[in-house]
């Protein structure tokens, strides 16, 4: 964003970079200035730059001023230092040599002098080689040590959607499906074991942003760019297994959307996916863009959030508000609640996350959280006292709910994080990134894993988010992104690093 008065701002700094630079006429200049010299100093200064057209007020311009003035009088200091310097060692390097001529009756003091420089600078630079030697070699086997954590294996892909896909869950009773969100305007379920997509929702006018399933029942929420969040039901029955595929063996096995597409030409997808286009129930209070819903413990109620800067509270069964959340500052990026209490996180563009306490009906509370500098894309709990945020300003945080001033642990990455997931029997973080990679993380910040990306397997543009399923043998790990895929993923983890 641009700052106001930057071109006024110029120009002042322009008046003062013109002033002349003033010749030495000796190098016994004390380094220290009088203050009437300092004060006709600064008076020329404000002389020069009363003559420019600036828009500054009066008193940013004298501080400006002399500020400018206290940078060039430190140069100055620096620079006569530096000559007197010079003529020191100019100074010691002539006794050398006259000692040398009068020892040995023959000018071999600069011998003296190169030899004795050159020993030093020998024994300096072995120094510096071995200790860059060493920490070398501590960091590479520190990757090493990184890298063999954890076992990451691709084990299937979710292919069907036309866009790309903003949001994946797997449903929490039998049959186990895996939920995917897409800008494509539609919500499917697909097989985890053999990827073959169950079901496709179309009932939104708009992007989908997010899915979760009912804790109890065979029920989908999902949030929408047409500003609603539809509650619909599902019935779906899993195909017989097949066979795992390394879809990385060959390049036959690689699939191109847009020769898909055209085989398909059906619009709403592959022929053999049942579609539903009606919603049980259609929450309509959003005055924007609704980017997430979830549902709180029990099932009864569920919270959404929206590009309106509100989050909301509405009762299941009569579609109902409860209660808005207002607060933020900025669009609303994210929402979660707590698996085993009345807790709500919401993450915000304005750099915060808040915390609502909806455990005592009387009071709801709110707090209020800024360990960010960018945008909050996502805020999810643990199952014990913790929650974990992730940001566009290349960090994840985890924080302690009984004491949240400060975070217990930040992981600082190289691409901003998007939609995190946390596992809830290993305590492992994945985030997905804008880079297209995934990486793994315990709850201390340490470095698990990345997951595999190559040409041939991982995802090929962004990583938009993840979700665990760790009761699930073969896929204990989903992502999605925007490569119009769900990858899902086999991780293994060490019992001993489980511990720790």
């Amino acid at each position: 964003m641009p700052v106001e008065g930057s071109g006024g701002g110029g120009g002042g700094a322009g008046g003062v970079g013109r002033q002349p630079k003033q010749k030495r006429k000796s190098h016994s200049l004390s380094i220290r200035r009088t203050n009437s010299a300092e004060q006709e100093r600064s008076g020329s200064h404000r002389d020069a730059l009363d003559t420019q057209d600036s828009k500054l007020p009066m008193s940013l311009r004298s501080n400006l001023l002399d500020l400018f003035s206290q940078i060039e009088r430190e140069f100055e200091n620096l620079y006569i230092e530096n000559i007197e310097l010079r003529r020191e060692i100019e100074t010691l390097n002539e006794r050398l040599a006259a000692d040398g001529q009068t020892i040995d009756g023959v000018d071999l003091a600069k011998g003296a002098l190169k030899t004795k420089a050159s020993h030093s600078t020998s024994q300096l630079s072995q120094k510096l080689k071995t200790t860059y030697k060493a920490s070398t070699s501590k960091i590479v086997s520190s990757f090493k040590a990184t890298t063999s954590r954890a076992v990451c294996q691709l084990v299937r892909e979710y292919v069907g959607h036309r866009d790309g896909i903003w949001d994946v869950s797997v449903s929490r009773l039998h049959p186990v499906v895996l939920g995917t969100a897409s800008a494509d305007h539609s919500a499917a379920l697909w097989s985890i074991e053999t990827g073959k997509c169950l079901l496709k929702y179309l009932g939104h006018a708009g992007s989908v942003n997010s899915i979760k399933f009912h804790p109890t029942e065979q029920m989908a929420l999902t949030a929408s760019g047409d500003q609603t969040a539809h509650i619909w039901r599902y019935m779906v029955q899993l195909p017989a297994p097949v066979p795992v595929v390394d879809v990385g063996a060959s390049g036959e096995d690689e699939i191109d959307f847009s020769d898909k597409d055209e085989a398909d030409g059906d619009p709403d997808g592959p022929s053999d996916c049942p579609t539903l286009r009606v919603a049980s129930t259609a929450l309509r209070s959003h005055q924007g863009v609704v980017i997430c819903a979830d549902w709180l413990v029990g099932g009864k109620q569920v919270v959404t959030a929206s590009w309106d800067r509100a989050a909301n509270l509405y009762d299941v069964e009569t579609s109902e508000l409860v209660h808005s959340l207002t607060g933020h500052d900025q669009e609303l990026t994210h929402c979660c609640t707590h698996p085993a209490q009345r807790l709500v996180v919401t993450s915000s563009r304005d750099t915060t996350f808040r915390l609502w306490d909806f455990r005592d009906p009387a009071i709801h509370s709110v707090n209020v959280f800024q360990g960010h500098t960018d945008t909050v894309t996502s805020a999810v709990f643990t199952l014990g006292d913790n929650v974990v945020s992730g940001s566009d300003d290349r960090t994840v945080k985890v924080w302690d709910l009984k004491n949240m001033r400060s975070p217990i642990a930040t992981i600082r990455t190289d691409s901003a994080v998007n939609r995190i997931s946390i596992s809830v029997g290993q305590r492992i973080i994945a985030l997905p990134h804008d880079n297209r990679q995934v990486r793994l993380f315990d709850m201390n910040g340490v470095r698990l894993a990345r997951l595999p990306r190559s040409n041939r397997q991982g995802h090929r543009r962004m990583a938009c988010s993840t979700a665990w399923s760790d009761d699930n043998p073969s896929c204990n790990l989903f992502s999605c992104g925007f490569d119009r895929q769900a990858i899902g993923w086999n991780i293994n983890i060490p019992a001993l690093l489980q511990e720790k």
